[in-house]
């Protein structure tokens, strides 16, 4: 059962070859001048467990050598337009592109941030789109930050020195700037972790469950909001979850019955986790369904680290009691950081299963006796916080506040454009789709700025053979890293999200103790996942158009042979 999928791939022989690049770059030479943008910055992939056929017609044949890169020194921003610097192939298609979605060029500003923050990317070649797993640094943060260590002296928090002065002042700052960014009312506080798994851990390892208490969550949610149910059960509540539709996230009807079905009874404290935005499926699940489970009597938590990055949260319109982000995700830089944004009256309520240094105020020792801090987030911040990237956070949030705006309906016709475009391809033997978008697709397109879009902008496909069977993620993946694109493949850490998407919700269903994932691949008869391409703060439409030729290469029988002759000569190498 595991080479099922094997078998199915039967790529008929065909003359090879290489399969023509068209990665050709603009050379620009011009002395690099600084961005007049720049006041703006200072403020679960396994192993294959298959074989795959290897013996096909041999002719000497790679695929994705690295080009050479050339330079790509930009004159001043302002000095060309986003259409001068694409292919010529590219160019055709950036013109029919912006016939169906004027509103793009509205979001000039993020072609002259890519150019002045981001050209790295055309300099060395790569097309990222891998935003929903990290998403890049602007080179200017990290500049400013670096300079203001140089000249600056930061010591550890806990300490009354002189540096230990200036990073708590530092932390502060930090702090109030992340409920300013996400515009918290009186009553909140920040306490920051290492990410937004950390965040969430926080809230399950200390939240009061007990016998009778209730914890409800979407299946499509991240394995970080899963995992709060060890500590649900283990406290004796019962977990609750919220069933997938078919394109991921939840149907709100479903939602309000699930949560009414097992309200708080009896003042024993039950929690209601909502994932903002999935990392798999693409959808946003509504926040009005946070006062909904409020107003039942539930405590509330919002996983809002796939949404922040590229959508309005607004604590003040959605008070949910805790939320978690992590940073590096929504300017890349620094990683390690993360922040649970929080009420300090639900705070108070939860009881931490330990205590560490920086927590607490005197400890007995031999002895019982522990006072903790004072301060509320103290409490929850374990040990010595990342003071040295601290200031990092406050510049990064001033970064991404002057190019927010303008993200969703860049990214929602950026979004559109791929997934329309991707749906159109066929192979040219069969006349089948090679690809099938599986994520949920926008309702509409946006047409100006400011308008906020109700999905995301991650694409989960899967790509098919010439016979209609699914393509092994390790190859597809193989393939794109030798045309240089920077994508993702696997179920992302969302098992219910990826098993919605590939009706896998039965198969679910019989899994057992112990078991391990080969096997669960053995049974479906395939490699589990899906192909993510994620966008972001610095994708343009280079980046989508060449996604889409890249995809094209596997419809077409010459280049699909050659890519696939490349992929298993490189596993040979591996296994040998």
């Amino acid at each position: 059962m595991g080479n099922a999928s094997s078998s199915s791939i039967d790529l008929p022989p065909a003359s090879f070859t290489s399969p023509k690049k068209h990665h050709q770059r603009q050379v620009v030479k011009s002395k690099r001048s600084k961005s007049a943008l720049s006041a703006f910055t200072l403020g679960c992939t396994s192993a294959s467990a298959y074989d795959y056929p290897d013996s096909f017609p041999s002719q000497d044949s790679t695929l994705g050598d690295r080009e050479e890169k050339l330079s790509f020194d930009p004159p001043p921003l302002y000095a060309y337009s986003t259409h001068d610097l694409l292919e010529d192939d590219a160019a055709i298609a950036y013109k029919s592109f912006l016939k169906s979605h004027p509103g793009y060029q509205s979001t000039w500003m993020i072609d002259a941030l890519r150019r002045s923050d981001f050209a790295r990317l055309d300099r060395v070649g790569e097309t990222y789109v891998d935003y929903m797993g990290g998403s890049l640094y602007p080179e200017s943060l990290v500049r400013v930050h670096t300079d203001f260590l140089h000249h600056n002296i930061l010591g550890n928090t806990h300490s009354l020195n002189n540096a230990s002065k200036l990073s708590a002042q530092c932390a502060e700052e930090a702090r109030q700037t992340v409920l300013s960014f996400f515009r918290a009312p009186e009553g909140y506080t920040v306490v920051f972790t290492a990410n937004a798994s950390a965040a969430l851990k926080l809230v399950g390892e200390s939240f009061p469950f007990a016998h009778g208490s209730n914890y409800v969550l979407g299946a499509d949610s991240h394995n970080s909001v899963h995992g709060i149910r060890q500590f649900a059960r283990q406290r004796g509540a019962q977990v609750h979850y919220i069933e997938s539709t078919p394109t991921g996230g939840l149907d709100v009807s479903d939602a309000k019955t699930v949560l009414s079905t097992h309200r708080p009874q009896s003042n024993q404290a039950s929690l209601f986790a909502l994932t903002g935005q999935s990392n798999i499926s693409n959808s946003k699940n509504p926040l009005s369904l946070i006062r909904y489970a409020t107003s039942l009597g539930y405590s509330t938590l919002l996983d809002a680290a796939a949404l922040a990055p590229t959508s309005v949260v607004s604590l003040t319109d959605t008070p949910v009691d805790a939320m978690a982000v992590s940073f590096y995700k929504m300017f890349g830089f620094p990683t390690g950081v993360g922040a649970l944004v929080v009420k300090e009256s639900f705070l108070a309520q939860l009881e931490r299963p330990w205590f560490a240094g920086g927590t607490v105020d005197v400890v007995q020792a031999p002895g019982n006796i522990v006072t903790l801090v004072s301060e509320m987030h103290e409490r929850f911040e374990d040990g010595t916080i990342n003071y040295l990237n601290l200031p990092a956070v406050t510049q990064g949030l001033r970064f991404l506040s002057a190019y927010l705006p303008f993200l969703p309906l860049r990214l929602s016709n950026l979004t559109h454009y791929l997934t329309t475009s991707l749906s159109e391809l066929r192979h040219e033997q069969s006349g089948l789709p090679v690809v099938k978008v599986l994520s949920r697709l926008p309702s509409r397109k946006l047409k100006s700025v400011g308008e906020q879009a109700d999905c995301g902008s991650t694409i989960s496909v899967i790509f098919l053979t010439p016979d209609g069977h699914q393509m092994p993620l390790s190859f597809v993946e193989y393939a794109a890293s030798a045309q240089n694109i920077s994508l993702r493949t696997g179920c992302m850490c969302n098992p219910g999200g990826a098993a919605a998407l590939l009706s896998l919700r039965s198969d679910m269903e019989r899994l057992y103790e112990g078991v391990t994932m080969r096997e669960f691949e053995q049974h479906v008869g395939h490699e589990l996942g899906v192909v993510r391409v994620s966008l972001g703060l610095a994708s343009n439409f280079q980046d989508v158009y060449r996604v889409i030729k890249f995809a094209s290469m596997i419809g077409r029988e010459q280049s699909l042979q050659a890519m696939w002759k490349s992929w298993q000569e490189e596993k040979g190498r591996v296994s040998s």
